[in-house]
């Protein structure tokens, strides 16, 4: 893997042994001890998550408001200073291009939190985009680290090594202040659906700030915790993956994320499509499923109607470790969606009940 791109903590893994894997182009940890032990730690307390491999951009100028609101489709001119919006960022069609954070420091100062595989493709399509608006793009993602700590001790854990006063960040807001002595963005905010921080930081204090965290960390129950318990922790809570539950070909409203296309606004990319589709309807929908069987129904696998003709397939899957059964969610055609759906797995057909997530109790703060 000599050729993949390393976080600042990629040595701190291997030294706590995690298993590495090629994510993204990344040279990542995927679990240390047990994704199901990480996953019920992170439920049950906290966990320490790298996610450094993530992208940032500074967005800056007099149009950076107006820039912005007409390339994502949520509302940007909602936003505050210490506020942040998640949002699509759509193609014309409707597909989407990534989503992403959009943080707001001042009024013509934003930071965005790009997804690590689309980097590029998201700088490229910012840099096309921002031709006629009096604004600077510019790519700070080898500036970070980025370090989340997700659980229900997750702030008192952060809070015994910050002089912020965490309960004064909400959810999805952010201040900037000092953790473990080291300039941070702490943005309460995550992946996992459980309260907790995501500490944006330079990345040569990386290895310091991880060490603190875990030695402030431990005697409250935190677990350091990879890709994989991050991945069945989001499916758990019901979040999209770019790739799966959101692709170029999958826009927000077959998602089900009509929450964060706000037609009323004024014009943005794709609205012309997603207008079309929210009037007359998406041929496909996204769905999210339980089994009440133990099996993981893999990513691709056909969905079946009663009369066994293939109606869609299987975006992601996986076991919750806190439910004890597969979940999952699956593109279908919008007609065959209130219908019984199954799956094969080697020659059993297993029924797939229709869910709302989070498939658990979440304890986000508010």
């Amino acid at each position: 893997m000599s050729d993949l791109k390393r976080t600042p903590l990629r040595d701190f893994h291997a030294a706590h042994g995690a298993r590495l894997v090629d994510f993204a182009g990344w040279e990542m940890p995927v679990q240390y001890r047990s994704i199901l032990e990480e996953h019920k730690a992170v439920r049950r307390a906290a966990g320490l998550f790298d996610v450094s491999h993530m992208g940032e951009v500074d967005v800056r100028g007099p149009d950076a408001a107006r820039f912005l609101n007409h390339l994502v489709t949520n509302d940007v001119s909602k936003l505050f200073p210490g506020r942040v919006i998640y949002s699509p960022m759509c193609y014309p069609n409707g597909g989407v291009v990534d989503d992403l954070l959009v943080y707001m420091r001042a009024p013509e100062d934003y930071f965005l939190c790009i997804n690590a595989g689309n980097i590029d493709k998201d700088l490229a399509w910012l840099h096309e985009q921002a031709k006629g608006f009096a604004v600077t793009v510019s790519d700070r993602s080898d500036d970070y680290a980025l370090l989340a700590v997700q659980g229900p001790r997750a702030a008192a854990i952060v809070q015994t090594l910050t002089g912020a006063k965490l309960d004064a960040i909400k959810y999805y807001h952010f201040a900037e202040g000092t953790v473990a002595g080291i300039q941070c963005i702490i943005s309460r905010t995550g992946y996992t659906g459980e309260d907790g921080f995501e500490l944006y930081h330079a990345k040569s204090e990386a290895v310091a700030l991880a060490e603190a965290l875990l030695k402030a960390g431990s005697p409250h129950g935190l677990e350091l915790a990879g890709l994989g318990a991050r991945d069945s922790l989001r499916l758990e809570a019901g979040y999209p993956l770019y790739g799966h539950e959101i692709t170029a070909d999958i826009s927000p409203l077959t998602a089900g994320l009509g929450w964060t296309v706000k037609l009323d606004k004024s014009d943005f990319i794709g609205r012309t499509a997603l207008l079309a589709e929210k009037t007359q309807g998406a041929f496909n929908k996204v769905i999210f499923f339980k089994t009440g069987d133990r099996r993981i129904v893999r990513a691709d696998t056909p969905v079946l109607s009663p009369a066994g003709v293939i109606v869609g397939r299987v975006l992601s899957g996986t076991l919750s470790p806190i439910i004890n059964e597969a979940i999952g969610s699956a593109l279908v055609s919008t007609e065959a969606a209130a219908a019984p759906l199954a799956v094969d797995i080697r020659g059993t057909l297993i029924q797939l009940h229709l869910a709302k997530p989070p498939f658990v109790e979440l304890k986000k703060s508010t």
